[in-house]
């Protein structure tokens, strides 16, 4: 018997003042939750509305980030509308915004007094990188956060560093964003009081480099870029098939190593060979062990090798391409509903809960404004109900 549907934040009133991808990514977590998310956007639109045309005249990352939430326009500089969102955040559970460093503050809309009027918000800051220090004001796209943090020097390939090629940084941010709303979601039900939440793009870079760190700080040796490789591991890495594939392995014991030798290669003396017998030994000889590796694969088709690796419990990927990726057998899409009606399909939600659907339905991507006049009304009501 299937468990009933939930929809765990239903209920609650999120309130998005945020542009690009690290907050409205946030947000529209809550609206896949069932919460209600209300994305302020200027009367020129959040500017990732204008990223690309490519989801059938939608751009992807606003397609991607923003479905499921209603659109107010709103110029928080103009007193009426300021007192609009004051009014909306008066009810609010939780208050996301993603402005430069200061700007919400000298708007108004500063955490404390928020709080001071609805104790229970949870407000949530994310910025570039953080609110004190000498950085604060500098501006802090993904890409440049990425070169910063030093994630570009280890990765790449050999000589030639690289950015990586999703705006991971924003993507990270987005997710802490959402684990710190959660734990002050959590913290509210037990105290009744609202809190705050800061993140910053460049501690998110940080905290995923803390391994280099760590061999730079206490080992001073930093990782260098490898391109499909492995800085301490071997055989790991992309080895091109004879029909012009490309499959990468991943040996990390020495049980992997022995029936790689025996099962795959048929090499069973490789296995205690001086060079290769122990993890450090096969880094030292990196060079030399590769060349066995690439040789044997020139041998064999994608598919030999793919049926050789799995029968020897090797564990193995292909390097595919972003087309190739597209027909992935694995890939799960759900279904959304673009701005000028048509149908596209994401990628379906990485979290997978046994209340909810095994696909569930996204919400609607919103048109610039179209809840305004909705939502100002509502609000309106309450905003001067007690006067007339």
């Amino acid at each position: 018997m299937s468990e009933p549907h939930v929809k765990p934040y239903e209920g609650l009133l999120v309130v998005s003042l945020e542009q690009a991808v690290a907050a409205p990514l946030a947000s529209c977590h809550f609206a896949q939750g069932g919460a209600r998310v209300i994305k302020i956007e200027r009367d020129s639109g959040d500017f990732a509305r204008k990223y690309d045309g490519a989801v059938k005249g939608s751009a992807s990352y606003f397609v991607w980030a923003n479905h499921g939430k209603e659109s107010l326009c709103l110029d928080i500089k103009n007193p009426d509308d300021a007192n609009v969102l004051q009014n909306i955040l008066d009810k609010a559970d939780v208050f996301i915004q993603n402005l430069a460093p200061g700007a919400i503050g000298r708007a108004g809309f500063g955490e404390v007094p928020l709080r001071a009027r609805n104790p229970r918000l949870i407000t949530c800051d994310i910025s570039g990188y953080g609110e004190e220090g000498e950085y604060q004001d500098m501006k802090a796209y993904d890409f440049l956060v990425q070169c910063e943090s030093g994630l570009v020097a280890v990765n790449g390939a050999p000589g030639a560093p690289g950015r990586i090629g999703v705006s991971v940084c924003d993507i990270g941010a987005s997710m802490n964003a959402i684990i710190g709303i959660q734990k002050a979601l959590l913290a509210r039900a037990k105290t009744g009081k609202g809190s705050a939440v800061k993140v910053s793009l460049f501690d998110t870079a940080a905290d995923w480099m803390t391994v280099p760190l760590m061999h730079t700080v206490y080992a001073g040796k930093a990782p260098k870029p490898v391109g499909l490789h492995h800085p301490s591991i071997a055989p790991y890495g992309g080895f091109d098939t004879a029909d012009n594939e490309t499959l990468a392995i991943s040996i990390q014991n020495e049980r992997e190593w022995v029936r790689l030798c025996s099962n795959v290669f048929g090499q069973t003396e490789l296995a205690t060979d001086s060079r290769f017998c122990d993890a450090a030994s096969r880094i030292q000889n990196r060079t030399a062990l590769d060349a066995i590796v690439a040789g044997f694969f020139l041998t064999k088709t994608r598919a030999e090798l793919e049926t050789l690796l799995r029968s020897a419990a090797i564990a193995y990927g292909a390097v595919n391409s972003v087309e190739t990726f597209a027909q992935h057998p694995q890939l799960r899409r759900t279904p959304v509903t673009l701005e000028n009606g048509e149908t596209a399909h994401l990628v379906a939600a990485p979290v997978q809960h046994s209340f909810e659907p095994s696909t569930p339905k996204f919400g609607r991507v919103p048109a610039l404004g179209e809840h305004s006049a909705a939502i100002r009304e509502e609000f309106s009501q309450q905003l001067y109900g007690a006067d007339g």
